[in-house]
């Protein structure tokens, strides 16, 4: 499987890969379905309160605690494809497997970073599922919004890891060719 986008996302997948695409589109689909959901909600809420003083009960709450959850679905997606920002102006007239590393390096941190946060937002909502907080008007669990990101942030981990591995095994490739091109460049410049 290829995608599109620049070089990170044109690197071929393996099954591993493929299964991380899956899930992160999946679990983007999710978030984006849980955003449409969301809007419906609210210009019904709305309009109810405007039109007939009947806003639909708990709708800030209900915004809060979903917009949070469906937010975590999309990064892993971002980062498989290429999406992430990346300010290039300073590497374009670096070599390809310096690039790769660089590449490599922010993949890791982002990995580790979905890691830490999904430790730290588990712990959080086990803390507060212990306390047993409850929203004010719908009465629902507050644990259930945090609890549910983490999916997002673990695939989210999993996605800066794997995508690690590809960019230094890509740098290698790149390490290799560019080996494979000097002897030839050299043989040809003692010719002269």
């Amino acid at each position: 499987m290829e995608l599109p986008g620049d070089a990170s996302a044109r690197m071929k997948f393996g099954p591993v890969g493929r299964a991380l695409i899956a899930a992160s589109k999946a679990g983007a689909m999710i978030g984006g379905t849980i955003f449409v959901a969301l809007v419906a909600m609210s210009i019904v809420s709305i309009t109810g309160r405007k039109l007939f003083s009947m806003p639909v009960p708990g709708d800030v709450e209900l915004l809060q605690l979903f917009a949070a959850i469906a937010s975590s679905t999309f990064f892993a997606w971002c980062h498989l494809v290429g999406g992430d920002v990346k300010v290039d102006f300073f590497t374009q007239r670096l070599r390809p497997s310096v690039v790769q590393l660089l590449d490599a390096f922010g993949s890791l941190l982002i990995g580790l970073f979905g890691a830490l946060i999904a430790w730290r937002t588990a712990m959080g909502a086990l803390t507060v599922k212990a306390s047993g907080e409850e929203t004010m008007i719908l009465g629902l669990p507050q644990w259930w919004g945090p609890a549910l990101m983490v999916p997002g942030f673990v695939l989210l981990a999993l996605a800066g890891l794997y995508m690690a591995g590809r960019h230094l095994a890509a740098a290698a490739a790149a390490g290799e060719t560019a080996a494979d091109d000097e002897p030839e460049a050299g043989a040809a410049g003692e010719g002269r």
